[in-house]
């Protein structure tokens, strides 16, 4: 295939892929946006294939259909609270798939005069690093979210001097490839020893900051692919990994900029490894919290004007969406104004709530963003926070010794009445108690997620047949 053909290709991949990632930044137009990936990455991997001259196609046909198989059984099995654990499980496998091309291009290179320049030995110890923390990263975040094992952070004493260590035996086995590319089983062990780096520096992150670790192990894959492409000398891949490298690092700063919080002590600050004993949740909570029935809210949501639903991970446990959707739906037929308030960390990766209430096909412009909301909730009626903590919590504007001070929250607390549908008054992620929960203006409804919102719809039908 002429070389300009192929160019011209990878040129419309680049900018279908481009045009893609500008409109994923929005709900209306994101399925379209993904539609223009898929369509750039099969133009890129066909014309690659024709371009390199493979004799023989059964092997690549042959995974071709095995992978097609597991992803469509996966794409029907695998529920949406589920979601980020997939996430997970696909940057892992994307950053395995690099370290493990980048490993097989070095064999191949062996005895090859000019094989080895300086821009392939680099780029494969790059690829090797990155893609061995990305795999057993992201399998760790995965065994976290799908409590395989604690989702807590698990520190323990001299641990960030151990991580320190193995990163500094990282960086000397890549260096002494570079120096002797051809001890290919330096490169082994530099992926060995990249893959306890990604253990060790995955298990101190806890639960509540999994949307920043799943972006930024994305951020992972996406630098590993362009490393892999360096290798390769495969322009398309380096652009692609590079998209998907910054698009990663920049989603990551704004979940960061989300909680308050710098990138260095989500990593490094063991969130929640033990929880916080500044306030206990007796002195938060005794004889001041005020339990509520479906009927009691049923009659609030009656007179309201303004309804504001921030949904949390609770809703996506009890699957509560369609629920949540049909109760908005209901209301609205009764004048009612309805919209959802959307923190960019509530649930277990950025964007979990915006997917879960699009599978329930809650229209795109009910949804609101945090600066978006919390102006108006002042003037809401009811606002309804089922399954979300520490998004709502208080305490991030008044203590300030609280581990979330100063993360920007929804104010809920300021609406005319809150209803906080929750199994029971456990703690969020951060292991601290939530004021809102005994606020003056506050009913909890103690109850599974969906469980409570179709009784709240039962109850309102039956007032409204009576009316």
């Amino acid at each position: 295939m002429p070389q300009w053909i192929v160019s011209l290709s990878y040129l419309l991949s680049s900018a279908l892929f481009i045009f893609g990632l500008k409109r994923l930044s929005h709900p209306r137009t994101a399925v379209r946006g993904n539609l223009l990936g898929a369509v750039g990455m099969l133009i890129a991997v066909v014309v690659t294939l024709l371009d390199r001259r493979i004799l023989s196609y059964e092997a690549i046909l042959a995974g071709l259909v095995v992978g097609s198989a597991v992803g469509a059984l996966l794409a029907v099995k695998i529920h949406m609270t589920a979601m980020p654990q997939m996430v997970a499980l696909l940057n892992g496998f994307g950053g395995a798939a690099s370290a493990l091309v980048a490993g097989a291009a070095l064999y191949e290179a062996q005895g090859v005069p000019g094989a080895m320049t300086g821009q392939f030995t680099v780029a494969t110890a790059a690829s090797g690093l990155i893609g061995g923390v990305t795999f057993w990263g992201s399998l760790v975040a995965f065994a976290k979210l799908q409590e395989l094992i604690t989702g807590n952070a698990v520190v323990f004493r001299g641990q960030h001097l151990l991580n320190g260590a193995v990163f500094a035996i990282s960086l000397a086995l890549g260096a002494w490839l570079v120096l002797r590319p051809e001890q290919t089983g330096t490169y082994w062990l530099l992926a060995g020893v990249a893959s306890v780096l990604g253990v060790l520096a995955t298990i101190p992150i806890g639960g509540a900051d999994m949307p920043v670790v799943i972006s930024l192990l994305n951020s992972y894959s996406g630098l590993a692919a362009a490393a892999t492409g360096f290798v390769l000398n495969n322009n398309m891949l380096i652009i692609a990994g590079s998209l998907v490298g910054a698009s990663g690092i920049i989603l990551t700063r704004i979940m960061c900029q989300a909680m308050n919080r710098s990138l260095a002590n989500v990593l490094f600050g063991g969130f929640g490894a033990q929880p916080v004993t500044a306030a206990t949740a007796d002195s938060v909570y005794a004889g001041k919290v005020k339990a509520a029935s479906a009927e009691e809210v049923a009659m609030l949501l009656e007179t309201a004007r303004r309804v504001v639903i921030v949904p949390g991970y609770g809703m996506a446990v009890s699957q509560a969406q369609h629920a949540v959707q049909s109760l908005a739906n209901l209301l609205k037929a009764r004048g009612t104004e309805v919209l959802y308030g959307i923190h960019p960390v509530a649930g277990r990766m950025p964007g979990h709530m915006n997917v879960l209430l699009a599978e329930a096909d809650v229209p795109y412009e009910d949804l609101k963003e945090m600066d978006e909301i919390n102006p108006l909730l002042k003037q809401t009626d009811v606002a309804i926070v089922i399954g979300a903590n520490d998004v709502v919590n208080p305490l991030a504007r008044t203590d300030p010794k609280s581990p979330i001070a100063g993360m920007p929250i929804i104010d809920v607390d300021q609406a005319r009445t809150v209803v906080v549908i929750k199994r029971s008054l456990s703690p969020g992620f951060a292991g601290i108690p939530n004021p809102l929960f005994a606020a003056p203006n506050t009913l909890m409804l103690f109850a599974d997620g969906k469980k409570a919102i179709n009784e709240i719809i039962r109850s309102l039908q039956e007032a409204g047949v009576a009316a």
